[in-house]
């Protein structure tokens, strides 16, 4: 498998798709786009609104991955689950590639310290942002995101997470032709009793560092991640105070940041029987085991691939509060929120025999946003323009 040969040059154009479906669809609250071409293969997209605005935001960028002609090129893969509100996941879907860009450029290549300085670069960026608005709208700084990243990169697949998303590869075993999953990214969830004993280490004289409530694990009995973008009011004490709400402010002063923006990256070596990755927010995890979804993705047509896993997780999420799918699809987003979260899948396919078809001719940079429900201009609606966001 050689994915260096299959890189291009890409027209100036940013935002250029082909194909019918290029755009997206809407049906209902599901968002989706069957089929595209990313630069190593095949992807599709779906994301289902369950919150009154919708809170996760993703993106595929596939082209140039610096802001040089000389490349490197490869396909740049982001789901960002936002909570307390979209404002942070709309951030980084807006700045963290352009950031990734420019490290990219500096250093002429991808690494690992290129990722981890575009992840600083985000958090650093969207403090400013809720420095300047703390004045007027100091609930700002409760809001976060959850940040999953992908970097294909010739044959190298950088994956980089905070939070609780996931991203699992299928993997053909050669003896028997079974296709394996294989999670790639580690987790920040204070469910997993690691991360609650890195935190307790981490903070050794505070013995309500994770709390027990309600039958769910939580730092400081508030959040059940424990690294994010934003949250900055469990990062910097002069934004845990009033006017935030009092839900939110803590009763000892924070002496250092409780929850970290530092992403666990993991480097891996593509191989000809890697087949496909499948990035996801929790919302489907909650509902699909890794190998369910990577089944579920094998032993169906390509096509549709991430819409066939978002409906088969609200399909079990109407099982569970015995009532129909067909039910469950007729409750508007709000009240949705009650029955399964904000869901966002992107299938990235690997093809190793893409080499003709990527060197015959000129191809576009990509760069595909997952949609949502469209509300008016004056409401805090998910920061996209109709082309970016891939609406039609």
């Amino acid at each position: 498998m050689n994915f260096l040969r299959s890189c291009f040059r890409p027209r100036s154009n940013r935002y250029v798709h082909t194909g019918a479906d290029s755009g997206g669809r809407q049906d209902g609250l599901l968002w989706y786009k069957d089929t595209g071409q990313h630069i190593n293969g095949d992807f599709s997209m779906a994301v289902v609104q369950a919150n009154n605005l919708l809170e996760d935001q993703s993106q595929l960028e596939s082209g140039s991955l610096s802001t040089q002609e000389s490349g490197p090129y490869g396909t740049f893969i982001g789901v960002y689950d936002g909570h307390g509100g979209p404002e942070t996941s709309r951030y980084i879907n807006e700045h963290l590639f352009q950031h990734l860009k420019r490290f990219s450029s500096e250093q002429q290549s991808m690494s690992v310290d290129v990722i981890r300085k575009a992840f600083q670069a985000t958090e650093e960026g969207f403090l400013s942002v809720v420095t300047r608005q703390w004045p007027m709208k100091p609930q700002i700084a409760a809001v976060g995101s959850c940040c999953l990243v992908g970097v294909i990169c010739g044959e190298t697949l950088y994956i980089a997470n905070l939070g609780d998303s996931r991203a699992v590869l299928g993997r053909v075993v050669k003896a028997t032709g079974e296709v394996l999953s294989i999670q790639l990214s580690q987790e920040h969830n204070a469910c997993i009793e690691s991360v609650r004993q890195e935190l307790q280490s981490l903070h050794p004289d505070d013995p309500h560092i994770v709390v027990l409530k309600h039958n769910v694990w939580r730092v400081k009995g508030l959040i059940q991640i424990s690294r994010s973008i934003g949250d900055v009011y469990l990062k910097k004490a002069e934004f845990n105070r009033e006017p935030l709400y009092s839900k939110f402010r803590l009763r000892d002063p924070i002496k250092r940041p409780i929850l970290s923006a530092d992403p666990a990256i993991s480097v891996i070596q593509l191989q000809p029987h890697d087949q496909f990755i499948i990035f996801a927010s929790d919302g489907l995890w909650e509902h699909l085991s890794n190998q369910e979804a990577v089944d579920i993705v094998q032993n169906h047509p390509r096509s549709g691939s991430a819409k066939r896993l978002v409906k088969t997780a609200l399909q079990e999420a109407a099982k569970k509060r015995e009532m129909r799918y067909s039910d469950l699809k007729k409750i508007d987003r709000g009240v949705r929120r009650h029955f399964h979260d904000d869901i966002t899948v992107i299938v990235v396919f690997l093809d190793s025999n893409l080499v003709s078809k990527a060197t015959s001719g000129k191809c576009p940079n990509i760069s595909v946003r997952g949609g949502g429900i469209n509300l008016p201009p004056n409401s805090l609606a998910p920061y996209a323009t109709a082309t970016e966001a891939g609406n039609t």
